[in-house]
Order: C-alpha cells, then sequence, then structure tokens
C-alpha cells in the first residue's frame, strides 16, 4: 500500500526566475511526496525506522508528538507502530504551521480509518505543549526553526517525555570539515540527478532554501542534547547530510 497521498510532479524549480524564499504553501504540499522522494535520500528507510522505533518505546496512557507533520506520513508510519505494538490508551497529535499541509494530511490520514486518536494541530512547533509523551518525532523540522529557539524546543521535549521515553530527530546536517562537505553536496546533487532533477532545478531550489533551512554539525546537536538532559543519544541512520539519532530520557 502506498503510504503517500497523491501529488503531482516536483518541478517548481524548473525556471530561470529568481526563486522567491521556501515556504511550505500549497503549490509544495501539492508535489510534496515526490519532491521528498527524488530529493532526501533513504526516506523510505525512514518512514519503516519510525514505525519499528514506535512499536518499540510507546507506552500505555501516554501520547506521542509528530512535530512537523506535513501531509503525514510520517504520522501514519508511527500510527502503524503503535498499532502493532497493541498498546492502549495512546493519544496521537500531529502538529504542523502550515495549513495548506495540513489540511491535505487530514483528509489522507482520515482515508486509512486510524483506529487511534489523531489531533491535528495547526500552530508553530515551539507553542505546542508537550506532556506525558512516550515518543516525539521530529523528523526534518529542526532545520527550518530558527537557531536561536532550537534550544528551547529540544529542552522542551526532554521535560515532556516519560522516563524511557524517546526523540526521533532527522536533520539535514553539515560537515565541519570543508572538503568533505563538497563531497556529499555532489553525491546529493548526483542522487537527484539520477532522480530526473535538472541542473537548472538542483541551483534554483539550493538558492530558495538559502538562510530558510539552516542546517549545523552533529556536534551542535549533540551537544544541545546533553545540554537538554539526554543522556542516551546514538545515530541510528544516516544518508549523506541526513542523520537521524534516537535519544532516550
Amino acid at each position: 500500500m502506498n503510504k503517500n497521498p497523491p501529488s503531482d510532479r516536483d518541478q517548481l524549480f524548473n525556471t530561470t526566475e529568481k526563486p522567491t524564499a521556501f515556504c511550505f504553501n500549497e503549490a509544495v504540499a501539492a508535489v510534496f511526496p515526490d519532491m521528498i522522494s527524488r530529493s532526501v535520500p533513504g526516506y523510505t528507510f525512514c518512514l519503516e525506522m519510525i514505525q519499528d522505533t514506535a512499536q518499540y518505546l510507546v507506552q500505555p496512557n501516554s501520547n506521542i508528538y509528530d512535530l512537523g507533520c506535513s501531509l503525514g506520513t510520517i504520522t501514519l508510519a508511527i500510527r502503524a507502530g503503535v498499532l502493532a505494538a497493541k498498546t492502549h490508551d495512546v493519544k496521537m497529535y500531529a502538529i504542523d504551521s502550515s495549513p495548506a499541509m495540513l489540511d491535505r494530511a487530514r483528509s489522507h490520514i482520515a482515508a486509512f480509518q486510524p483506529k487511534i486518536p489523531i489531533c491535528f494541530l495547526c500552530e508553530d512547533v515551539n507553542e505546542t505543549k508537550i506532556e506525558k509523551a512516550s515518543l516525539v518525532v521530529l523528523a526534518y523540522t529542526l532545520q527550518f526553526v530558527l537557531p536561536e529557539h532550537r534550544d528551547h524546543l529540544i529542552n522542551k521535549i526532554y521535560q515532556g517525555l516519560n522516563e524511557g521515553g524517546g526523540l526521533i530527530i532527522i536533520e539535514k546536517i553539515h560537515d565541519k570539515n570543508n572538503t568533505m562537505q563538497n563531497i556529499i553536496t555532489e553525491l546529493h546533487h548526483e542522487f537527484k540527478r539520477r532522480n530526473g532533477y535538472s541542473e537548472l532545478e538542483i541551483s534554483q531550489k539550493r538558492q530558495a532554501l538559502e538562510n530558510v533551512l539552516i542546517t549545523e554539525t552533529e556536534d551542535d546537536h549533540v551537544q544541545r542534547f546533553s545540554k537538554a538532559g539526554f543522556k542516551n543519544i546514538s545515530i541510528i541512520v544516516k544518508n549523506y547530510s541526513f542523520t537521524a539519532w534516537l535519544v532516550i530520557k
């Protein structure tokens, strides 16, 4: 079964006009599944990882949060893990600040007739209240949060997690070694070329994301987790610059 909602082919950056700053508007929502599958190495495996981790970590009488849920594909992966665990009295929250994304997520997830309550909230993840959580997923989201707000968000998640609860965070990072980073960037561009993106599209999207998607190093993230109080920190997936951590309270 295809877990992604129907979408058009991503041709948003196939133009020589100067791109505007990237945002999650209706145009992006319409092509988002195609954009993700052709742009993000390891995305399908990360969905499987999230499902399996949710099954392992979910606790009875707890909450689960998908912060930056976009079209709800990751929310469905979490739900599948919770269903497999047969854990009772679990409530899920799917949060996104983009009305266009959240509207599509609601209709997409409704088609699967979820047996677990899912509360959709259109709000900034910085404003979301986290409590009684056994799992928080922050996938490809923190990179779009202003750097000065990131410590507060991770601290809030830590405080809202139950003991033994976990945070899955997936981020695009950069290597502090410039030589290695240049190689990784070119490998990522080759991934996009292989998936049908032109040099123009690659260049235009990179310009659109400048100062919108702000990456950090692996050390930056680990230091933030440690400062928040997490003691159990591990990278569990890495595909070029896209890195997934599991951190446990």
